[in-house]
């Protein structure tokens, strides 16, 4: 059975409260759960044998599986959807944790960018998973640039932005390329970015470059040419993600499967194109969601959920997404309201 209102309809009431415990013990320890560890820490007044009955049925309903190395059972990813979706109580987050998250927060004296840096920190400490932030991308709005020699064949463009940010990028030039060429390159191009937008900047150089009415020597004008490259990469089309906190991800690793699991879930981190189209759907709705395992795609292999919420700014549009990745057995009623207040947070502060 594939539909969770359908199983959730096929539930008597005391299978709904067996299948609610179930779910509530496994999410809090992440170990599967057996009858009589059941009987004993929920306070179910049934017997272990009467307990096992009701798992045998949840399992038939393809709400519960039993792992190979226990006798107990946990719920699968349908039974998660199921219990996400019409069973979860779900609170407030804690004020230690509304603390925490309001601190960082907080613009004072630094950047936007380091606000997201930090609260995406913030999220992975207090969540034990990677905090995510998905952010537009947007075009540097550059106050000056500079070339710093690296090593034979390499430069550092250091790029410093309008609102103080400063971005590093290592450029590939010809080998014996002189120091000068790197020095006349920086004052040609910051005496092109005075009182001018990026993109006026940049149009203005290329132009002079075609018509050669720069007066850039063939070095020179290589340098220039990379330095304008470095405005607008292949990336500048995409969203920026920044994720934060994978050793959190290593804090709970109890098997041999499980390191397995998390490499997988390394892997697609690494692949961020995947994760940032996850998090695009999440950005066109309204509200929390949340991506469990194998429902898509990207997670197939690791077994990793996702809980994301959109956050937006004073004009009510949506500005980016926040949220937590780990493992299916994630802690959701209180990663669910984190998030949820952390995005809240976030359009406030971010305006």
């Amino acid at each position: 059975m594939s539909n969770p209102n359908q199983s959730l309809s096929a539930l008597n009431d005391r299978s709904r409260d067996i299948f609610r415990r179930i779910v509530d013990l496994y999410l809090e320890t992440g170990e599967p759960v057996g009858s009589r560890t059941l009987s004993r820490k929920a306070a179910v007044s049934l017997s272990p044998a009467s307990i096992r009955n009701v798992m045998s049925d949840l399992e038939e309903l393809g709400l519960l599986e039993a792992p190979h190395t226990s006798a107990g059972r946990q719920p699968t990813e349908l039974g998660l959807r199921l219990f996400i979706d019409g069973m979860m109580q779900i609170g407030d987050p804690s004020p230690e944790e509304r603390s925490e998250l309001e601190a960082r927060c907080t613009i004072d004296g630094t950047t936007p960018a380091a606000v997201l840096e930090s609260v995406s920190t913030a999220l992975a400490g207090l969540s034990q998973g990677a905090g995510l932030v998905l952010v537009p991308k947007q075009e540097l709005n550059l106050k000056h640039i500079e070339f710093v020699p690296l090593s034979p064949g390499k430069a550092l463009a250091v790029l410093v932005g309008m609102d103080g940010a400063v971005e590093n990028r290592v450029l590939e030039l010809p080998l014996g390329l002189p120091t000068s060429a790197l020095e006349k390159a920086s004052n040609y191009l910051n005496a092109r970015l005075q009182n001018r937008s990026l993109e006026e900047a940049r149009t203005q150089i290329i132009a002079e470059i075609t018509s050669r009415r720069a007066e850039l020597d063939d070095l020179t004008k290589t340098v220039v040419e990379q330095g304008i490259a470095t405005w607008t990469g292949e990336e500048s089309g995409l969203d920026q993600l920044i994720v934060r906190g994978r050793s959190q991800l290593l804090k709970d690793v109890k098997a041999i499967e499980d390191l397995e699991r998390i490499r997988h879930l390394f892997d697609d981190l690494e692949a961020k194109e995947n994760l940032i189209r996850i998090l695009e759907v999440a950005k066109a709705g309204d509200g929390v969601r949340v991506f469990i395992g194998s429902e898509n795609n990207l997670f197939s292999l690791s077994g990793s959920s996702v809980i994301a919420r959109p956050y937006i700014n004073a004009q009510d549009q949506v500005v980016g997404v926040i949220g937590v990745i780990g493992p299916t057995r994630m802690n959701y009623a209180r990663i669910l309201p984190m998030v949820d207040f952390t995005a809240q947070l976030l359009g406030r502060s971010l305006g």
